[in-house]
């Protein structure tokens, strides 16, 4: 299984890297939404997970999570909106944009792990 991690902080990609690495996911990274679309085309859409941040500089995760969402090219990959952002108008802006969850930050790899098998994703629940 493979994991795509967008997020301009390379402490936060880090941590998500050791969150879910340990739940068999092998980890590619991005630094912005429009690395995060290269990543993806240079591995063949072959990407079963993505976290993604929204405030990014060059392309935010929300417009990241439109294009990914417009490409009928790109099968759908489930996607999670890690992000400060709580209001419930943004969180709605992003479901109706195709994001699969949302977790805050900040948050423990027990949250986020909790996240993930509540839409599917995770069935194992390794010690953290």
């Amino acid at each position: 299984m493979l994991a795509l991690i967008i997020d301009d902080s390379r402490a936060m990609r880090r941590l998500l890297r050791r969150i879910v690495e340990p739940l068999g996911f092998s980890v590619i990274e991005g630094e912005h939404g429009q690395d995060g679309l290269n990543q993806l085309a240079a591995h063949n859409h072959d990407v079963d997970l993505i976290l993604v941040d929204w405030n990014m500089p060059v392309m935010d995760g929300l417009t990241f999570v439109k294009t990914l969402r417009a490409n009928k090219d790109i099968p759908r990959i489930t996607t999670v909106m890690v992000t400060t952002e709580t209001e419930p108008a943004q969180m709605a802006r992003a479901l109706m944009a195709g994001v699969d969850e949302f977790v805050m930050k900040p948050f423990t790899a027990e949250i986020l792990i909790e996240k993930l098998q509540l839409i599917g994703v995770a069935i194992e629940h390794p010690a953290c």
